[in-house]
């Protein structure tokens, strides 16, 4: 017989203890519409702090989607893949312990990007996660964190990539606003410009376009500016940074090398655009410091910044340069310990995202609780033993729990259902788009059906693993969820004894008040339990064990 017994005070999980690790090597990769970027940081967790040690930029365009279907496409794909396989090369090269790689607006858009993500895997080995438009703008803003100096005052940040275009304010500690618009400069020249030099015609339409698109989120981030402050405008992305380096020669002479600080007078900003409206993509393609593909997007792109600094107000723009990728760098340290100052609160984002979602869908959180504290005692009790998944996992585990019930916003019929669309689509911060996936498939599944193929929302898990992780998990939170039946905490704790030789699953079951039958508990226990039963191939076996006298409460 084997026996585990858990006994956790806290529902949320673990954090991962402090690394004391010297000059660990990370590489970075951002797989964006216009570009795909890379940077190798060398970290020094006892500062903690990263210097970057090499960068790697190369234009595959994955935004220029097929017209008639959406689709990326083959030539895309390949430029992308070819473009990888070296950042994978150059990250060997340094030794890194790790890639962590994400994809963007033209992946996250294409009917099949999730295809290209798994045509990547196959071919290369590297996982690249897919997020929202909201997470991107979280990671940017950590980027940004990392090499400005907030002081405690509020910073609008503006980052213009080729699908969409994030806006952010913050003043250092927690954002106060994350937005990401659909207008991008590869967006808008492949589908708003066909004349070269741009006619008037398309010049003011493109205009009135992108003030249209902005005007929403601008207003959502100035609703976020308290009286008396006036945001500093921080700007990311070769767009900024290449009107940078043309205002700088003109004005200066000379490009200052790096251009992290540098300032563009909104004043000069339109002069510039005015300009580069007038010149042929060849004429503007020889201007020092312009590359032929970054000329063909760079009016679309100079618009965007034009229109984002009038609607907010603001006179100047001062470059960063540092971005998603460097933000990618930051989250990676935050979740492995690595930092524990400034930044702390960003370390139990996932957590406080979750508990938002859960209080805006008025979910009754002792309840939640209670279920989440069962399935992850569950989860590590039966660690090693029925399953293998680690902390990651819990995670998504412990999020599926505190929101399994959210569905009854909507209604309390199909509410496992409703659940799921309101955690796919509650933009839950600090996970990747497959965990959000497998977060409300968990979710979906704590009753009625098992997981099955032809449900549209199971197929949308996307690799292997995560349909494992709802294959395995979802039979925990059923029974963790029949543990609080009655929703009074009827049941103190539990202890779970495997037993092969007779292919049972024992579940020692301890009562809060020792004459509290649990029958109701114990008849839902009975109506959840088939689906384990199916996956583990074992027989689970109630058993109301009260606690002594002097036990304590496992709930406290």
């Amino acid at each position: 017989m084997i026996s585990v017994f858990s006994k956790r005070k806290s529902v949320l999980p673990t954090p991962i203890s402090s690394a004391v690790i010297q000059d660990r090597i990370l590489a970075a990769i951002d797989v964006g519409t216009n570009s795909i970027h890379m940077v190798v940081v060398k970290i020094d967790p006892t500062l903690p702090a990263f210097t970057i040690i090499n960068r790697e930029k190369t234009t595959v365009r994955l935004g220029d989607r097929d017209r008639a279907t959406g689709n990326l496409t083959q030539a895309a794909m390949e430029r992308a893949i070819a473009t990888l396989r070296r950042c994978q090369d150059i990250a060997q090269m340094h030794h890194a312990e790790a890639i962590v790689a994400v994809a963007t607006s033209a992946v996250r858009e294409a009917p099949n990007g999730r295809d290209f993500l798994q045509l990547v895997e196959n071919e290369l080995g590297l996982e690249i996660d897919l997020i929202s438009g909201q997470e991107e703008a979280r990671r940017i803003y950590l980027g940004v964190l990392s090499g400005v100096a907030f002081n405690e005052q509020p910073h609008a940040i503006i980052d213009i990539g080729g699908g969409s275009t994030e806006l952010i304010l913050g003043d250092g500690h927690e954002p106060r606003c994350l937005t990401s618009t659909k207008v991008g400069a590869v967006r808008l020249t492949t589908e708003m410009v066909s004349t070269d030099p741009i006619s008037s015609s398309e010049f003011n339409y493109l205009r009135a376009y992108v003030r249209g698109m902005l005007e929403r989120s601008v207003d959502e981030l100035l609703s976020k500016v308290r009286a008396g402050e006036t945001p500093r405008l921080v700007g990311t992305s070769g767009t900024i940074e290449t009107l940078a380096t043309l205002h700088a020669r003109e004005h200066t002479g000379t490009v200052p090398d790096p251009l992290h600080g540098y300032q563009i007078p909104l004043a000069d900003l339109r002069e510039m655009v005015n300009r580069l409206r007038r010149m042929t993509m060849a004429e503007r393609a020889a201007l020092p410091g312009m590359s032929d593909r970054r000329a063909e997007i760079i009016v679309a792109g100079a618009l965007i910044l034009q229109e984002a600094m009038e609607l907010l107000r603001l006179d100047s723009v001062t470059i960063c340069e540092r971005s998603l990728r460097e933000g990618l760098v930051v989250d990676w340290m935050l979740t492995h310990g690595l930092i524990e100052d400034r930044l702390r609160f960003q370390s139990s984002i996932r957590q406080r995202s979750v508990l938002r979602a859960a209080q805006k869908y008025q979910v009754n959180l002792p309840y939640a609780e209670r279920v989440a504290t069962f399935a992850l005692s569950l989860f590590d009790q039966t660690q090693g033993i029925l399953h293998n998944w680690g902390h990651e996992e819990r995670e998504l585990l412990w999020a599926a729990a505190m929101l399994h019930n959210c569905g009854h916003f909507i209604s309390h019929s199909a509410h496992h259902k409703h659940s799921y669309y309101l955690i796919r689509n509650g933009d839950l911060l600090g996970y990747t788009e497959i965990e959000i996936e497998a977060i409300a498939n968990l979710s979906r599944y704590h009753r009625k059906s098992c997981p099955k193929k032809k449900h549209d929302n199971y197929r949308s898990l996307t690799t292997k693993k995560h349909r494992k992780v709802v294959e395995q998990l979802n039979t925990l939170l059923r029974i963790a969820v029949a543990l609080d039946r009655r929703q009074i905490g009827a049941i103190d704790s539990i202890t779970c004894e495997v037993v092969p030789a007779q292919q049972e699953f024992r579940l020692l079951i301890h009562p809060t008040h020792p004459n509290d039958d649990c029958a109701l508990e114990l008849w839902s226990l009975d109506g959840k339990k088939g689906c384990f039963e199916e996956e583990f191939g074992l027989k689970v076996v109630p058993k109301l064990v009260p606690l002594p006298p002097d036990a304590g409460s496992y709930l406290t």
